[in-house]
This record gives C-alpha cells, sequence and structure tokens, in this order.
C-alpha cells in the first residue's frame, strides 16, 4: 500500500514538514521495516509529494504504524496527517505509482524530472534491509513504465517541468519591459537549479548570478552554456546579491529558511517606476523563502503550489494525452499483478520442491547403498538423473497450477486455492500462519533490542 500525501492532497506548508531528504531514505526505510508489520519499504520525497510505499503483513496495522512513524520523523500531529494523506492498495498502490513515473500525477503532466526520482528510489534503495523483491519489482516496473508511456506516445512533447514553470511564472510576473533586461538571481545549483538557468537562457537570459555552496557545479554548467554570462558567488554574499536582483530562484536542501522577513524588508527596493515588487520564485521544499516575505509591500513570493497558474494553458490537448498514456498504464499494470500474485505462492513452491527433495535424495541413497560401493561413476550419475526427471516431471503439473504468469486464465482465487490444497496435501503448512510468523517474529526482535 501506498500513505502519502501530495501536490493534490496538502498544502505546500504541510509538505515540506513531512519531506525525506534523499540522503536518508535508506534509514528510512530501515525504520519503517523495524516496525512490527511492515516487511518492505520505499521512500519517493519530491517537491510535489511524499509517499511511503510498503508491503504491510496487515492493513490497518500497517497504516497506523506508518502514519505514526510520519508524524514522530517530521512533527506533524497524526490528526493532521490523517487529514492531507491518502491511501491506497493492492492494485490502486500500483496503478498510481505507474501514473506517477509517467508524468500523469504531476501538476506538470508528462514532466520528465519525476521519472529520474522514481529511478533514484531503487538506486537508493540497492542493498538496504527491506527494500525488497515486492517493492524493488514494483518501482522497477514504475520505471519500464514510464519509459514506454513517453517513447509510445507525444506526453512530454511540448510540456513543462516545474523548473520551466517556474520561470514562465516569473516572466508572467514581470513587467514587460524587464522581461529580457531583469537582474536573475538563481540560489542553488544542483538539478533543479540547473534547469532552471538552462530554461532562462532558453528564454534570451543571458546574464545571471549564481549562489551556491562550491564553485565546481556552477564551473560545469557555465562550461555547457557557454554564450551565457554565469557569475558563481558563494553563500556568504548571498543577501548582496539579492539587493541588486528583481528576480530571484531558490532551489536548495535547506531545511531553514534563507531568506526571512527582515532580511527582505531591509533590501534596497527594486528600481522601479511602477513599484515593481522583487519577485522570489522558491520551488524548494521545504520552501527556502518564510512565508511572511509575502506580507512586505515590495515583495512577491510564489511557491510550487502557484504554478498551476501556468499549466492550466492546454487542458484539452493534455487530457487527450493522459487517455493514450493511461492505456499503456492499464496493460502495465495487469501484468504486474500478475507477477506480484505469482509471487503469494513462492513459498509454498519453494517447500514443495524442498520437500520431493528430500524423498529424491534419501531414496537414491537408499538404492546405491543396496548397489554396493563398486559403481562407476556414469553408472551414478545415470541414476541420479532418472530420479532427477521423474520428479521435475511429477512436479510439474503442480508447479503450473501455482503460477500465475497470464499464460493461463487462472484467477488469483483459483491459485490460492491449489496452494492451500498443496499445502494440506503434502503436510507443507506449519503451525502458524507465514503471516503470523512473521508478525510474531518481529514483535520479538523489536522486544530483544528494546530491552
Amino acid at each position: 500500500m501506498v500513505i502519502g500525501l501530495n501536490i493534490h492532497t496538502a498544502p505546500v506548508e504541510v509538505r515540506e514538514k513531512v519531506s525525506i531528504p534523499e540522503a536518508q531514505w535508506p534509514q528510512a526505510i530501515r525504520e519503517l521495516c523495524s516496525l512490527n508489520h511492515i516487511e518492505e519499504a520505499a521512500v519517493l520525497s519530491t517537491c510535489n509529494r511524499i509517499e511511503i510505499y510498503v508491503l504491510a503483513l496487515a492493513q490497518n496495522r500497517g497504516i497506523k504504524e506508518v502514519t505514526e512513524w510520519m508524524s514522530k520523523f517530521s512533527g506533524v500531529p497524526v490528526t493532521e496527517l490523517c487529514q492531507h494523506r491518502f491511501l491506497l492498495y493492492n492494485q490502486d498502490a500500483t496503478q498510481h505509482l505507474f501514473e506517477v513515473a509517467a508524468g500523469l500525477d504531476s501538476l506538470v503532466l508528462g514532466e520528465g524530472q519525476i521519472l529520474a526520482q522514481v529511478k533514484q528510489v531503487v538506486k537508493n534503495g540497492q542493498g538496504v534491509p527491506g527494500f525488497g523483491r515486492k517493492i524493488s519489482e514494483l518501482f522497477k516496473r514504475a520505471i519500464t513504465t514510464g519509459k514506454r508511456v513517453r517513447t509510445e506516445t507525444n506526453i512530454s512533447s511540448g510540456s513543462v517541468s516545474v523548473s520551466s514553470a517556474a520561470v514562465e511564472l516569473a516572466l508572467l510576473k514581470l513587467p514587460e519591459y524587464s522581461s529580457s533586461t531583469a537582474r536573475v538571481l538563481i540560489v542553488g545549483a544542483g538539478k533543479m537549479g540547473k534547469l532552471v538557468i538552462r530554461h532562462l537562457v532558453a528564454k534570451g537570459c543571458k546574464k545571471m548570478v549564481v549562489v551556491n555552496r562550491t564553485a565546481d557545479r556552477v564551473a560545469a554548467i557555465r562550461e555547457e552554456l557557454m554564450d551565457a554570462d554565469i557569475v558563481y558567488k558563494p553563500f556568504s554574499e548571498l543577501l548582496a546579491c539579492a539587493a541588486q536582483s528583481d528576480v530571484i530562484f531558490t532551489c536548495t536542501a535547506s531545511k531553514a529558511p534563507l531568506f526571512i522577513k527582515e532580511s527582505v524588508q531591509a533590501l534596497p527596493s527594486v528600481n522601479s517606476e511602477d513599484g515593481c515588487r522583487r519577485l522570489f520564485i522558491d520551488i524548494s521544499v521545504p520552501r527556502n523563502v518564510e512565508p511572511s516575505v509575502a506580507e512586505l509591500e515590495g515583495a512577491g513570493v510564489y511557491n510550487v503550489d502557484d504554478l498551476k497558474e501556468v499549466v492550466e494553458a492546454n487542458k484539452e490537448d493534455r487530457l487527450r494525452k493522459k487517455m493514450e498514456a493511461e492505456t499503456i498504464i492499464a496493460e502495465e499494470v495487469k501484468q504486474f499483478e500478475a507477477l506480484k500474485d505469482s509471487l503469494e505462492t513462492v513459498p509454498t513452491i519453494k517447500k514443495l520442491r524442498a520437500y520431493a527433495e528430500r524423498i529424491r535424495s534419501a531414496e537414491v541413497d537408499k538404492c546405491l547403498s543396496k548397489m554396493g560401493d563398486d559403481i562407476p561413476q556414469n553408472k551414478k550419475k545415470a541414476i541420479y538423473d532418472l530420479s532427477l526427471g521423474i520428479v521435475n516431471k511429477l512436479l510439474h503439473g503442480p508447479m503450473q497450477h501455482l503460477k500465475c504468469d497470464g499464460a493461463e486464465n487462472r484467477t488469483l482465487s483459483e491459485i490460492l486455492e491449489n496452494m492451500h490444497a498443496l499445502n494440506r496435501i503434502f503436510g507443507l503448512d506449519t503451525e502458524m500462519s507465514v503471516l503470523e510468523e512473521k508478525v510474531r517474529a518481529k514483535i520479538e526482535q523489536n522486544q530483544k533490542q528494546s530491552s
């Protein structure tokens, strides 16, 4: 299931509190999987969403544990999280992630950056206990779906990203006469900052100042965009640079605001006969500009939630593209659900194979001991191959009835009935169900760690 807050359910002031920096995703997975009813987990946290995907051993208890963990991590009360969160289970959760990866759930339809962020979930999860087989397969298939949608539809053509929408918004808010002469400052030269600079250059802005903690990233951007005049300044000169800027883009990972009301109030007014305001386009989550800055007469503050104004255009064209993409997503969801369902029977398949192997091995040993010690190696191999062949042929039918790969028209309920029948016939069941066993083991482990 997925438990999350996104741009459709929660305002930026809530999302920024709950957001999880990428560097902390592995630790978050470990902590989530230490909860009694959570077996696997993944975290997707961007400027537009914070979504936690889990494989839970019990639905309601799993929701409760994850929500309480989110509250503890963020400091946001459980009651407030419940007002803004959304919950999706099983196939609905699968479909949601596939739509996210394809750019259908973004503020900007078809945006490319979200697919890179989904890929980052897999990259960060590699080797982390808790980023298990099912969650890993889910995200890998989501990436495949996202790529396929972009390849087979024109959903990305003409679409804008968060960064390009931010540039468009700035141009909308700047007076016409100043759109080409505005003094521009970009704070942060990471992925988002680099994209903002590219879009500014594409719109004809050839001169800008970039404030960043180190000079190397800015130097690399300058090398790439040779025809632009990009000036690097260290963070110590942030306010001095802001004083000489008409529009300021902020896109850093800072947890604390970089611009507060008092410091912005102390900046000199923007030179303008029309009483033009200094624009702050803040596309960071958490926000880099304190909300109270908007109360100042000489400042205009816009955040990621304000980008809707830019993306409302061409609604009909966007809806048509979305319908094309949804057809592909429906196919991919069906295939993944078949794969996921087949994984339900994996423990039974393993137990049945192990049961047959124990009998085969014991009977071969018994046969060879009766035949004496002087049996040639080739005859031993022939007996071994014969026993293996008989077992494999006998197991073939039962195994086929436990698989749900889409090749047969079996429903999941039929497959699970077959699984329970085989468990009973061959005595593969344990006293406790697999889920009960897992929950009990986790509770015992947590009790040992806390004692």
